[in-house]
Order: structure tokens, then sequence, then C-alpha cells
């Protein structure tokens, strides 16, 4: 009977071992693929939290046998998850992307001609010495920078990004956010970075640009006004004064792109 007992017990250890260990596995996969995301912080801590409350609950619920607390628990625990699920949609919605773009599915890719479009405006704005702030969204999302600005909702254009920073455009103060090789947004406000290694001598474009990268993975791109000067910031860093052809080798390397020919 005490045999019978005790692989009863051991039994019910077991399938609680295996509850916790299957919460953990699901949250370690989803911070896996929130980590770049500017919300990662948010969701670790509330990760944190959830992973705290289910192991008591669980450990409580099959010590005691509290089935009326079970009921409450997983009514709470539903809400919760489709609350999550609400408030981080843009989270999840590029967790799903950066899924797709892993390296198991590159030899999928299609080519595109972001790149070498977004290169001739480039080019031309330097040529011409027109300031512009070009923000490209890789997998931390950039929705609410987006909403500070005026939705474009267009395929990249070099045209189109001449036009948007003339200065007589409305739209030229602040920056474009590229999407999934679209014109997401104009007029745009980026956060600016308080580090002192900025030289001093320049703008605000280029301090926009470096802060935008201290918070996200986002390669964000700047013309000079003053000098046609192209520069890019990435991971907190800014490169000064770069050759179109470094522009372009960085941004086929960061962003998983190939030029179509």
């Amino acid at each position: 009977m005490a045999r019978g007992a005790s692989e009863v017990g051991l039994t019910e250890a077991l399938k609680m071992l295996i509850e916790v260990a299957v919460f953990s596995a699901v949250i370690y996969v989803v911070l896996r693929f929130l980590r770049e995301t500017r919300g990662a912080g948010v969701v670790r801590g509330l990760s944190l939290i959830l992973t705290l409350a289910i192991i008591t609950f669980t450990v409580l619920i099959n010590l005691l046998d509290l089935r009326h607390l079970e009921v409450v628990f997983t009514a709470l625990t539903n809400i919760t998850i489709l609350g999550l699920i609400i408030v981080f949609q843009p989270e999840i919605r590029r967790a799903i992307v950066h899924l797709g773009e892993s390296p198991i599915f590159a030899r999928f890719r299609r080519e595109t001609r972001t790149v070498p479009r977004l290169l001739r405006g480039v080019a031309r704005l330097s040529k011409d010495r027109v300031g512009a702030l070009i923000a490209i969204e890789r997998d931390a999302s950039l929705a609410d920078l987006t909403a500070s600005g005026i939705r474009i909702d267009a395929e990249v254009n070099s045209y189109l990004v001449e036009s948007i920073f003339v200065r007589s455009s409305p739209l030229h103060d602040g920056a474009i956010v590229i999407r999934d090789n679209r014109i997401e947004a104009a007029k745009c406000l980026l956060p600016l970075s308080e580090s002192t290694d900025i030289n001093q001598r320049l703008g605000t474009r280029h301090r926009a640009a470096v802060g935008l990268s201290e918070e996200s993975d986002a390669l964000a791109i700047v013309v000079s006004e003053e000098t046609g000067a192209i520069s890019f910031a990435l991971n907190g860093k800014l490169m000064h004064d770069v050759a179109l052809e470094e522009l372009e080798q960085t941004m086929e390397a960061v962003l998983g792109l190939r030029r179509e020919v």
C-alpha cells in the first residue's frame, strides 16, 4: 500500500516537473524571438512574474488539491495571455517575421530593389546637399515612431525619397521610416542620443540617428545639409562621412537583402 502511494506521489511530481518545463520552454522561445524588440525589457519582466506565479500556484494546487483555486487560476491565466497578445501584437508580428528571416529560410528570400533605389536617392541628396534622415526597420518594431509622423505607405522610390526631403516639402523635417521595403511614414520624430562621444559639430540629424540605433537595431542613414556627407548609425555607433559603396555593403549585410540585377 505504501509502495503504491509512493508511486502515485512520484507520478504527480513528474507531471508537475513536466508542466513547469513546458511553461519554461515556451517562455524561453518567446524571449528568444523578442530579445531584439523595443518591448523586450517589459516582456522579460512580465515573463519572470508570470513564471513565478505559475510555479507557485501549480505547486499549491497539486500539493494541497485546491480545485477551486485551480478554476480561478486557469481563468485568470487565459485572460492574461489574451491581454499580452493584444498589448504586444507589434512585437509578436516582428517575431514571426524574424522567424521567416532565419537562415533556414534564406534560400526562399526574394531579391529586392530597395537597396539600389534608396542608394540612388541618397546619392542625389548628397550631391545637392539636401539634409535627410532615413530609418530602416529591422527586427525591433518602430511602430511607435511611425505613429508620430505622417503615414505614406508607398514603395521605396529614389524620386519619392528626394521629394520628401527637399526644403520646400512640408515633410522634410524629421525622418522617414522604411519597413518591409516600403516607406511607412515621414516627418517622424526620433529619440536624441545623449552620448558625449558624438562630434559637437554634427547636427540634430546625426544625434537622432545614433539615438535610434541605441534604442533599437534599426539602421539610420544621414545626409548632412551643410556638407552633403553620408553617415549611418548602427548599434549605437556612428560611421561618419562614408563612401556610397560602404553604405551599400552595410545595407546588404545587415538587412539580408540582395540587389536585383
